[in-house]
């Protein structure tokens, strides 16, 4: 059993820092995306069915200079009230002001409060101390939620830990369940382990390889970062993306796993496209050999294949980055094959974790969320947290 679901919130006032930055129609303010709130729902009911009563805070958006109307979290207390089941959701107009303080002094259990948005204070981002003791102040006992925001060390996210005792700081179910698959992963992950890394840039994965090229028995690369490996080996890739600047680096990474033993897959073949566009004349060509003026936006058949196979034998799995251009249907298929092969791994028995945006959002759009071990809610942290840095959000916790 967990700390969080071993605790019990009878009588406590518990602050609770979750995630809650979710995409809003910028007409309406209507929510777009509620997966992220989705997420907190369950440790809000255990401590609201413990007899606790909840303070939510969070940040919603970028606000630059203060409050402004389309950062405000009112936009989602009515969807809040209706996860929750009808329960009647409290707002304060300010996340330390006065109202947040008598309305915290007032409640009573089984009542939740939101907090308007705690970047509407610069304080918040510069992880203020004295901004974190105010916060601090509305509850007996602080959990923090919020993984997405967990490799930040902010005043609500981090800072805030120190003002209240050990027992008092716990992770909320969802960042215990991140926590505990990132480390089963990283730490524990049963061989072959195999790491699916996509996306457009090399520069933007570089610290996740090199880290991972310590774990894992197997790397497949692809996306548009497969071309840099592809032009640092020799080949010619037309217009493909490529950054020139990382092939030196490239060759580093193919250098290193080979002296570990770890194996490399790149994609074999590619569907090549004349333009970057949904309406693009496409062909078929080895990855190393594509034609002036086209470039590869998806990975090929051989590829596919080649992929599925590796991924199907695998009994640890981490998926970041998509391997084309999947917003466009005609440069979907290769992600598609991975996410089948990912849920179909995972169904007979390997342990496999999705993240990093895109990643989700192919698992999402192509309803694999649910056949796969987990779908983790915090991209940047994620990918910081398999870079091997220490997380202040989880750090704080710990102690």
């Amino acid at each position: 059993m967990s700390a969080f679901s071993n605790y019990n919130f009878a009588g406590q006032k518990v602050l609770i820092r979750v995630d809650f930055n979710v995409p809003l129609d910028k007409q309406s303010f209507a929510i777009t995306d509620d997966t992220r709130m989705r997420a907190a729902v369950p440790t809000i009911k255990k401590i609201l069915s413990d007899g606790g009563s909840v303070i939510l805070m969070s940040h919603l958006g970028r606000p630059k200079d203060g409050p402004e109307e389309k950062s405000s979290m009112k936009h989602i207390i009515g969807h809040l009230s209706e996860l929750l089941g009808g329960t009647t959701v409290l707002f304060a107009n300010d996340c330390i002001g006065e109202q947040a303080y008598l309305t915290a002094s007032m409640m009573r259990p089984g009542e939740v409060l939101l907090l308007e948005n705690l970047r509407f204070y610069k304080e918040e981002e510069k992880g203020d101390v004295k901004f974190a003791e105010k916060l601090a102040k509305l509850g007996d006992v602080w959990v923090n939620d919020a993984f997405g925001t967990a490799h930040r060390a902010h005043a609500s996210t981090a800072v805030i830990a120190q003002f209240f005792p050990a027992e008092k700081r716990l992770f909320g179910l969802l960042m215990e369940g991140e926590v505990s698959s990132a480390e089963k992963v990283l730490h524990k992950a049963e061989k072959p382990f195999t790491a699916i890394i996509g996306g457009a840039k090399v520069s933007d994965k570089i610290l996740i390889i090199e880290n991972l090229l310590e774990r894992a028995t197997d790397i497949i690369i692809g996306g548009g970062m497969a071309y840099t490996f592809m032009k640092a080996q020799g080949g010619t890739i037309g217009n493909s993306l490529c950054e020139e600047d990382r092939i030196q680096t490239a060759l580093d990474i193919l250098k290193k796993a080979e002296a570990k033993g770890v194996c490399i897959h790149l994609p074999s073949d590619s569907l090549i496209a004349d333009k970057f566009a949904a309406d693009a004349q496409t062909s078929m060509s080895p990855s190393n050999h594509i034609p002036d003026g086209w470039m590869g936006l998806d990975i090929g058949p051989n590829a596919c294949e080649q992929f599925a196979n590796v991924i199907k034998r695998s009994k640890t799995i981490l998926w970041n980055g998509p391997m084309g251009v999947f917003e466009m249907e005609k440069f979907q298929h290769g992600t598609k094959v991975v996410a089948t092969a990912v849920a179909a791994a995972t169904q007979t028995g390997a342990f496999s974790l999705v993240g990093g945006g895109d990643s989700v959002a192919a698992v999402n759009q192509f309803g694999f969320a649910d056949k796969v071990s987990y779908v983790s809610t915090g991209g940047g942290a994620m990918l910081e947290y398999f870079e091997g840095k220490v997380l202040p959000g989880i750090a704080a916790v710990k102690g």
